[in-house]
């Protein structure tokens, strides 16, 4: 029998925030990989993916953010457990070894889409951070497919954000 490989679930989130009337897309510069990223990371064992994504982007970022649900049916009348929201897409992505575990092994990574309460800089980030429009998105030192759902979701933003209704938003 081969080996099995070992697969972790991770949170990542598609931050934007909307400045003069500009979208951007909020990266984080990787340490180790030395690519701009989304914020995400590892889900804590007492914490579901939703719960991680906020989390991340706290501690890589210093910013607050608001997750938009994903695309899904809305919850039926007289369901009494809470849902989690639903994260845009899951993908599963292959992650060199590391200090946690040193074997190459899998990221399964459950993407966010969230908007940020506010563009300014953050004195609390761990990581550098910066703001990037959907035109600088080409020359960015990033990973093709976050690139390809950046530009979807840029794309598409100002729908989104306009019709996120309070109760479908959390944060």
């Amino acid at each position: 029998m081969g080996r099995v490989t070992v697969k972790h679930a991770t949170a990542s989130v598609f931050l934007f925030a909307c400045d003069d009337n500009t979208w951007r897309i909020g990266l984080i510069r990787h340490p180790r990989l030395g690519k701009w990223m989304l914020p995400g990371g590892h889900v804590e064992p007492d914490e579901n993916p939703a719960e991680a994504a906020l989390r991340e982007v706290a501690e890589e970022t210093g910013l607050a953010a608001r997750l938009m649900p994903g695309p899904g049916p809305d919850e039926p009348d007289g369901a009494n457990e809470p849902s989690v929201i639903a994260p845009w897409w899951i993908v599963e992505q292959h992650a060199p070894g590391e200090r946690r575990e040193p074997q190459p092994h899998i990221h399964v990574d459950h993407l966010y889409l969230a908007l940020a309460e506010t563009s300014a800089p953050a004195p609390g980030a761990e990581l550098p951070f910066t703001w990037y429009a959907a035109d600088e998105l080409a020359t960015v030192d990033m990973f093709a497919d976050t690139r390809v759902r950046a530009a979807y979701l840029f794309d598409r933003i100002d729908v989104f954000a306009q019709t996120a209704s309070s109760d479908r938003v959390a944060g």
